[in-house]
């Protein structure tokens, strides 16, 4: 591949666009209800998703038809899940899965639990691992789950109920063949357990690759719960090479200092760069000189925020974003950089370690401040990646090595930036419109190739 420079965007990120038909064709645009939807009405992560889409197959030239193919979920299920409540109460709760696509592989994405949840975020996230699965090119389509409870409201028995109710009712979609769940949002390697053994006792036989990122005791991978934070950096560290700085000395600040975020943070310094930033849902801390990762950790393991921490001085979010950084790494939720926040932003990368942190509008912003944004659907793809190697080994009965797995790690990270800046300076692309024109392409010819049926 020849060397390319990702100092800035060469051009403005693509314009959201609507869907061709747009006036009839409810399906892609359904409610909970099966309503038609216009994209102003639809949720704010699906109206962008499908945006994303419709500029890629501008790009692409492709047709309506296949368009529209490319923006339908293959499959979508609504359930009920009742709990029984530790005290005998019964409280209902609603529960999703949608398969995007699967023309490349089974289904593949999290289980989120989160009271804001809901089918039409559900149906964005479970696109954008489609377009993940097949940047980093392991042999998946994209799929997501969800369910609309607060899991810190709830005990760990009620947690545990509500995750069986949801596996059985899912029951004829998922499979290790067939849709693959994975932690999230407000899941674990616990929640991942209780899958497991659902999904087994309805078989009669043991099946840990229904399921990835479970405890090590039931077949997990070694490397698994810091793999997303670990392909961050390695993608951040090829950006910066590729812009002439290095890793060791780079200013980092972390927004969201959850699984994804501290496992960052904590590989950041111990790569040599400063973290001067981090945040979670309760506040902020700033440390120009850096801030003791290792100590924070600490802290946050004995008090469960990093408010408090001795070692820096408080920043609320908004401060935070608009730090003077070289890296800036959103790893909470959707969103956060918008019309509003992206003007303040004066970080040379912002690295999105979350699934969706940055709006089309933020997108335009930042390009046109010369501000390189690595998309999540490379940034932040190590989990999948390890999830398929977890995937993988429990096919094979057999469990790689902590080195082997960190190798094909880097090496899969490596090959995805190269190939993704390749097609940006080739075509005067932004580094999200790289990615997704490779991403929506793989899964295209996939669905070329295949046919249809009958």
């Amino acid at each position: 591949m020849s060397p390319t420079t990702v100092s800035g965007p060469t051009a403005p990120p693509i314009a959201a666009a609507p869907l061709p038909s747009e006036a009839a064709r409810p399906s892609a645009r359904g409610g909970a209800d099966g309503s038609a939807q216009s994209r102003s009405e639809a949720s704010l992560p699906w109206a962008n998703a499908l945006g994303q889409l419709a500029g890629a197959v501008r790009i692409l030239e492709y047709d309506e038809g296949l368009h529209e193919m490319l923006a339908t979920p293959r499959r979508e299920v609504n359930v009920a899940i009742p709990l029984r409540r530790d005290d005998g109460r019964i409280e209902l709760f609603k529960g999703y899965r949608v398969q995007h696509n699967v023309s490349r592989g089974p289904g593949k994405g999290g289980l989120r639990f989160h009271p804001s949840v809901d089918v039409d975020e559900v149906r964005a996230l479970a696109m954008l691992m489609t377009w993940k699965c097949a940047v980093v090119d392991i042999p998946y389509g994209g799929a997501k789950g969800g369910v609309g409870i607060d899991p810190l409201a709830y005990s760990q028995a009620e947690l545990e109920r509500v995750t069986r109710r949801y596996t059985s009712e899912i029951m004829p979609m998922i499979g290790p063949e067939q849709d693959i769940m994975a932690p999230d949002m407000g899941t674990n390697e616990q929640t991942m357990a209780w899958i497991m053994d659902t999904y087994s006792a309805s078989q009669g036989y043991t099946i840990p690759a229904v399921v990835t990122g479970k405890p090590i005791a039931l077949g997990g991978s070694l490397g698994r719960t810091t793999a997303t934070s670990r392909g961050v950096v390695h993608v951040t560290r090829a950006a910066l090479a590729q812009a002439g700085s290095d890793l060791a000395g780079a200013t980092v600040a972390v927004q969201g200092f959850g699984k994804v975020g501290a496992h960052a943070a904590d590989i950041f310094a111990a790569e040599g760069a400063r973290v001067v930033a981090v945040s979670d849902q309760f506040g902020g801390l700033h440390n120009a000189d850096g801030i003791d990762v290792a100590r924070l950790l600490a802290h946050v393991e004995a008090t469960g925020s990093v408010v408090g921490f001795d070692g820096a001085d408080p920043i609320d979010n908004a401060a935070l974003l608009a730090l003077e950084v070289d890296v800036l790494v959103p790893a909470a939720v959707e969103g956060v950089l918008d019309a509003v926040t992206a003007p303040a932003v004066r970080a040379r990368f912002v690295v999105e370690g979350a699934n969706g942190p940055t709006t089309a509008e933020a997108d335009a912003i930042l390009a046109s401040q010369g501000i390189v944004v690595v998309p999540d659907i490379l940034a932040n793809a190590g989990g999948v990646v390890v999830s398929y190697f977890e995937w993988a080994q429990a096919n094979q009965a057999y469990r790689w090595t902590l080195s082997e797995i960190e190798s094909r790690l880097a090496e899969r990270m490596h090959t995805a930036f190269a190939d993704v800046t390749d097609v940006a300076a080739q075509q005067g692309l932004t580094l999200r419109d790289a990615a997704l024109v490779i991403g929506v392409r793989r899964v295209a010819e996939a669905h070329q190739i295949r046919g249809l049926y009958p």
